[in-house]
């Protein structure tokens, strides 16, 4: 299992410097970055693992905001070091359950290693898990069934079929779930424009659609695609469906071994 982590803080700091020579020892490959954004953007294969120290809030909002969003699209582990008041107030921009461990000052550079540990081994079982992107111009339903789906599934979300593409040139999915109606670029449009593209050519995709008349299930199929689901079905039977798929998918590759 490869460990690696993404430690953001101060490059002066004594305390960021000691955690990340411990991480070294523990065998962490790590990656340090000022809590800046235009620096995170452009660094390249990132760990999905943050470790963050924060010694100014106040400094840190524009970043701590940043990743919010960021954690919105893509799944990520969050970790953080913080006074208990510091803690508080990062709970009210990112949700406790985006955040995998906290850790209060004074901190215990061996004891965080070790806790370090379990976060990225975490991380190496999640990543073992299918990856689903959702689109969706409703924020709503992107939340909701992302909760259906993250217990079993990696799930990804965008909000427009532009930004779907944009994210698939540099993030791979087993699965794309796709809203048939959304405004400037439907989801029509959206599959055409994946079908052309080599790198998302072969990428299965299922309709979300609110419509069950027979005329607008006969355009969805029309489209080929590997599904359509109702958005008003229940959770459990929409879960039940994507299970479906990929273990028919699962039977279909052990038959061609």
């Amino acid at each position: 299992m490869e460990k690696r982590v993404l430690l953001i803080g101060s490059g002066k700091s004594f305390m960021v410097s000691s955690i990340a020579k411990e991480l070294k020892e523990e065998g962490f490959g790590v990656v340090q970055a000022l809590p800046d954004v235009t620096e995170i953007e452009h660094l390249e294969d990132k760990p999905n693992v943050y470790l963050i120290y924060v010694d100014d809030l106040d400094e840190m909002m524009e970043f701590l905001v940043y990743l919010r969003d960021k954690s919105i699209e893509r799944d990520l582990s969050i970790s953080v070091i913080g006074s208990p008041d510091e803690i508080e107030k990062i709970y009210g921009i990112i949700s406790k359950d985006k955040i995998s461990l906290v850790f209060e000052r004074p901190v215990n550079v061996k004891e965080l290693a070790r806790q370090m540990n379990k976060v990225v081994e975490n991380e190496d079982a999640r990543n073992q898990k299918k990856r689903i992107l959702v689109v969706d111009d409703d924020g709503t339903m992107l939340r909701t069934i992302k909760s259906w789906l993250s217990e079993k599934y990696q799930v990804f979300m965008v909000n427009s079929g532009m930004t779907a593409i944009t994210f698939l040139a540099k993030n791979k999915v087993d699965l794309i779930l796709l809203d048939y109606e959304m405004p400037v670029t439907p989801g029509p449009k959206v599959l055409e424009m994946l079908r052309s593209e080599s790198f998302t050519s072969d990428i299965p995709v299922m309709f979300l659609t609110v419509k069950g008349d027979k005329e607008s299930v006969m355009q969805v199929l029309a489209l080929k695609p590997e599904k359509y689901l109702l958005k008003t079905m229940p959770p459990a039977e929409l879960v039940a469906n994507i299970d479906e798929f990929f273990e028919n998918q699962k039977m279909k590759s052990m038959q061609l071994q």
